[in-house]
């Protein structure tokens, strides 16, 4: 199956965490970042094709997913969302890129219709939830050739589970949350044997103004 090079980027607390509690915005932690730091998370931004997050980020933190950091174009904004449940007034919806609205069957058509009139592209691609499988190999089509994925916890889950990973970029804040319930690197309900995890690979590991940054690469997939 031909599918972008996938490359799955987060910031994550020592304790594996992406926000300060459930439902919390994820810019509440970032705002520790420094510039030097953005200026690495948007340098990768610049490098790619497309950038994926979930509709719930997209609710949640309303993100731009343009390069400003760096110099660079912006790439193609894509959003995974079942029912097309987007915010009309999110800031994806802007001319700064491209964007997509990747969503199911079940969709209402005034959502879809709506999203269109904003100037985003609506891909059917599943009928109750998005079909990643179908989806990745429309996005190749499209000319997304490498795509970031910035989360979270369930879009890293559905990437990590079908396998569909090739590279995994963390940025670690220095700090501890803590929480049982609070959303990790990856959720979903976890591969639960030892023949089904992915193992990955250091390929380089640095610090940036008291943030370790880790780059890894997939070494071995799931086997079924």
């Amino acid at each position: 199956m031909l599918r972008p090079y996938v490359i799955i980027v987060s910031e994550v607390t020592l304790d594996g965490k992406l926000t300060l509690y459930r439902g919390a915005s994820s810019k509440e932690l970032m705002s520790f970042m420094t510039k030097d730091v953005y200026k690495y998370l948007h340098g990768i931004r610049a490098q790619v094709d497309g950038i994926m997050v979930g509709c719930e980020t997209v609710r949640t933190d309303d993100p731009s997913l343009t390069v400003r950091y760096v110099e660079g174009k912006n790439p193609t904004r894509i959003i995974p969302c079942s029912t097309a449940n987007v915010p009309f007034n999110a800031n994806i919806f802007s001319k700064d890129a491209p964007t997509i609205i990747v969503t199911t069957q079940r969709a209402p058509e005034e959502r879809v219709k709506k999203i269109q009139e904003l100037g985003a592209e609506i891909i059917i691609s599943g009928e109750d939830l998005v079909d990643f499988q179908e989806l990745l190999p429309l996005l190749y089509k499209r000319g997304i050739r490498t795509l970031m994925v910035e989360g979270g916890a369930s879009i890293n889950w559905e990437f990590i589970r079908l396998g569909f990973i090739d590279e995994l970029r963390l940025i670690h804040l220095p700090v501890v949350v803590g929480g049982e319930n609070v959303p990790t690197l990856v959720g979903g309900e976890g591969f639960k044997s030892l023949k089904k995890i992915i193992h990955f690979e250091i390929t380089k590991h640095f610090i940036i103004d008291n943030f370790l940054i880790t780059e890894w690469k997939v070494k071995t997939l799931p086997k079924y």
